[in-house]
């Protein structure tokens, strides 16, 4: 299962559209996170089948900016357990004992009120004692070496970054490709490069898939690379259907003895699909 991220700036470029699914052909995400769509639900649910995810659920774009989605595909058990402007929460697996949670974020890019996504990163870390994986635009670094161009960050406002990192008890996954994965082209010519997008994971997390890489995949219509986070040795269980008989196959002709037959063989492997198909006409191995 893998999952892609990535500031969208809004679905009306062709190009960008036209990049992106590409990009989805190819990489093939379970699930994908969006922010800044800045699309309507009707767009949404159009981009959603086009590139071939089969549920979504997303946030309302306000006024003309902002906007967040998530679409996943059915192989993914995967249920939404709260949104925001900011974030959209979900649990995996959540009936299994292996259950972690998924969290899509987009950081809040005035600088003043950026202290209100810190507030709800530590308020999502208090609400549930799972492992979890948090990808998206954070809109801050966490060092000056984060940071190309343009004038020195706040230290301040790095700290309160690092601080809510610290609180959920995040690991940065690292990544593979670009050391930046946002540009901007300012009017006098000066060019400013930061790292703004990224996963973070809890410890617990980490410890389940060690081997988890990030690539920075770049964007040749947009300003932000995509987040391409691929986890290797994911070994949290996944949800297996019980065999249950069903009373109507004794009404199949053969039923009992196709059953009495399969016992005879004294190899209880597999055997509630085996019993199944036999009794469907379909040959035994």
């Amino acid at each position: 299962m893998s999952c892609l991220a990535w500031n969208y700036c809004g679905l009306g470029n062709p190009c960008t559209v036209r990049e992106f699914g590409d990009l989805i052909q190819a990489k093939d995400p379970s699930v994908m996170f969006l922010a800044e769509t800045w699309a309507d639900k009707v767009r949404l649910k159009e981009l959603k089948r086009n590139l071939g995810f089969d549920n979504l659920h997303f946030v309302e774009r306000i006024n003309r900016g902002g906007g967040l989605a998530l679409s996943w595909k059915n192989s993914v058990d995967l249920q939404v357990q709260t949104s925001s402007k900011n974030h959209i929460d979900t649990i995996v697996n959540k009936e299994v004992d292996g259950a972690w949670r998924l969290i899509g974020f987009y950081g809040e890019p005035v600088t003043h009120k950026r202290i209100e996504s810190w507030n709800l990163l530590q308020d999502l870390n208090s609400r549930m004692a799972l492992p979890w994986l948090c990808l998206g635009d954070f809109n801050e670094i966490t060092r000056q070496s984060e940071k190309l161009g343009g004038s020195i960050q706040s230290q301040a406002q790095m700290q309160l970054f690092r601080d809510a990192i610290d609180e959920c008890g995040f690991m940065d996954l690292g990544f593979t490709g670009s050391q930046f994965t946002w540009k901007k082209h300012f009017n006098d010519g000066h060019l400013v490069w930061e790292r703004l997008d990224r996963g973070l994971a809890t410890r617990d997390w980490m410890l389940k898939s060690a081997r988890t890489i990030v690539y920075h995949l770049p964007s040749f219509t947009l300003d932000h690379c995509l987040i391409w986070i691929v986890p290797r040795d994911l070994i949290f269980p996944t949800a297996t259907k019980p065999f249950r008989f069903e009373e109507m196959w004794l009404a199949e002709k053969g039923c009992s003895d196709t059953i009495q037959a399969v016992w005879a063989k004294q190899d209880s492997t597999n055997l509630g699909i085996r019993v199944i198909k036999k009794i469907r006409g379909v040959v035994l191995n």
